[in-house]
């Protein structure tokens, strides 16, 4: 099976044990088929399809014609590619999703403090994504639309919500997930990366700057429940030459950590 579809589906199966008479083999497969479409293979024939997904051509093909006539998929008899039907999957989450909901007002008021643009990050195996997001529509290069996926090592959500994670997990999660880079400064030795979660995990906060986009910096905090379990990082993501990253911090971090706080008693 293809490394990338393995490490998303062992980060995942990592999270429940279920028992084998539960378990549709069917639907595992299925929704692989619509992930292996990406970036890089946004067209793919039900060949290439089956070796991303380790299937046969022929069952690669008949869950490729499913998905077609149930409008997920569009094809020309030899490749197939994914509509625009297949977004009402991520819709259905913000749609319906707690969390969210309940941010969105607070996320609205910082962005009115700090005239800038701020998200909420859940983790997602290697990657964060963003369910909640307001503020201004700057001209920047890195400015993440909603539902948008970036990999957890260049950002700073991603790390925020990393340095929480027990030693085991952060082994296991290291075990399923490369570090890419993206400019000269990415983060890609696991050595590195584990002594820049420690510092953040003794701080409570993460500025992180010049990982994914080298004109953009990122700062978050930790969004924690009534236990104190954390369900997701708040983040503020701006341009990196109107002030020093010090300015950032002392501008930002302060306004971050008390919303953060007063949702507590809310989630």
């Amino acid at each position: 099976m293809n490394q990338k579809l393995t490490n998303k589906t062992s980060a995942k199966v990592d999270l429940h044990e279920l028992k084998p008479q539960d378990w549709i083999a069917g639907l595992e497969r299925g929704l692989g088929v619509i992930e292996s479409f990406d970036e890089d293979h946004p067209r793919m024939t039900a060949q290439q399809v089956g070796e991303r997904c380790g299937l046969t051509r022929t069952s690669a093909r008949r869950y490729l014609l499913t998905l077609q006539h149930l409008g997920y998929l569009s094809g020309d008899n030899k490749y197939y590619w994914l509509t625009p039907r297949i977004m009402r999957l991520g819709q259905s989450y913000l749609s319906s999703a707690r969390l969210p909901r309940i941010v969105q007002p607070v996320l609205q008021r910082i962005s009115a403090s700090l005239q800038e643009v701020v998200y909420l990050a859940v983790l997602d195996g290697g990657d964060v994504v963003y369910v909640a997001r307001n503020g201004p529509n700057r001209a920047m290069n890195s400015g993440f639309v909603l539902g948008a996926r970036v990999p957890s090592h260049v950002t700073s959500a991603g790390m925020l919500m990393l340095a929480y994670l027990s030693d085991e997990q952060m082994e296991q999660w290291l075990q399923v997930n490369s570090l890419p880079s993206y400019t000269p400064y990415t983060i890609v030795k696991p050595a590195h990366l584990k002594r820049e979660l420690k510092l953040i995990r003794e701080q409570g906060w993460v500025m992180s700057e010049k990982q994914f986009d080298l004109s953009t910096r990122g700062v978050a905090v930790p969004l924690r429940d009534l236990r104190g379990d954390i369900v997701g990082a708040i983040s503020v993501v701006m341009p990196s030459q109107l002030e020093t990253g010090a300015q950032a911090i002392e501008r930002v971090v302060p306004i971050l950590r008390e919303s953060a706080q007063s949702l507590r008693n809310l989630i």
